[in-house]
């Protein structure tokens, strides 16, 4: 199992800020929120920020701020699940994150758990470490994580998020201050669709589940969904799926009874 000894979020410190401990004794995960300098390979480095490192016991750490301030999540702990003690994560070598604000959720979910003592505290903290372990995972194979592909993320967390938005490609591209062919261009390399394309996958994506479990009109599945025009949904949605919406709702709702 794995034992918090202490975690905190969103840390702030002024810019004098160091951390030198030539051997620690416990598991060290730091993610930084600005850029900061590390101890790599005999030197110091400079980072920039959405940088995660691992530090194993009895491991040198050190690390400090390099401008006015520094902010980072941070977690000391034991452990001896295989999920950490076997983990392909680098020790000591920072790496760039992925998937920032999820990571910064599951420490504000690990704070709170490991702060008050709940009926399922260690289970719980259990899976969100392992939560966690995953996104650095996936951020560690994933590479070449630029400064861009955060806002990238951000626009796409909110069109997936929101579907039913207005969106158009003029729209999203206002968004990030670029202009639209530019965004349609660096949003497929990043992700491997366009932009609409992802808008319309969402749409459809939910538009399938209220058609599913809800009681709303095609009409107002249709304008929930961002289609003012119903005619245009019906067909859209078609082209995705091979239903028009009645057919699938009719043909889903009939498998489930």
């Amino acid at each position: 199992m794995a034992l918090i000894h202490y975690v905190e979020c969103n840390t702030t410190h002024e810019a004098n800020f160091v951390v030198d401990v030539p051997a620690g004794s416990q598991w060290l995960l730091v993610m930084t929120k600005t850029p900061a300098q590390f101890w790599v390979h005999g030197g110091l480095k400079l980072y920039p920020a959405h940088t995660a490192v691992l530090y194993r016991p009895r491991q040198k750490v050190y690390y400090r701020a390099c401008g006015e301030s520094f902010a980072n999540d941070w977690i000391r702990f034991e452990a001896d699940e295989p999920y950490i003690t076997e983990s392909p994560l680098p020790s000591g070598i920072p790496f760039a994150l992925s998937d920032p604000d999820s990571c910064r959720k599951l420490v504000e979910l690990l704070v709170s758990e490991h702060h008050f003592d709940r009926d399922c505290k260690a289970s719980s903290i259990d899976l969100l470490l392992r939560a966690l372990f995953n996104k650095l995972w996936e951020s560690y194979f994933q590479g070449n994580i630029t400064p861009q592909y955060y806002k990238l993320l951000r626009l796409r967390t909110l069109i997936q998020s929101n579907p039913g938005e207005y969106w158009t490609v003029s729209r999203m591209a206002d968004v990030l201050e670029i202009s639209p062919g530019y965004l349609q261009n660096i949003y497929k390399k990043t992700f491997g669709l366009s932009c609409m394309e992802d808008v319309i996958n969402s749409r459809v994506r939910m538009a399938k589940e209220y058609l599913i479990h809800s009681t709303e009109s095609i009409a107002g599945v249709a304008a929930r969904c961002g289609y003012p025009n119903v005619e245009h949904f019906c067909r859209q949605f078609k082209q995705m799926t091979g239903y028009t919406p009645r057919n699938y709702q009719k043909q889903t709702k009939g498998y489930i009874e």
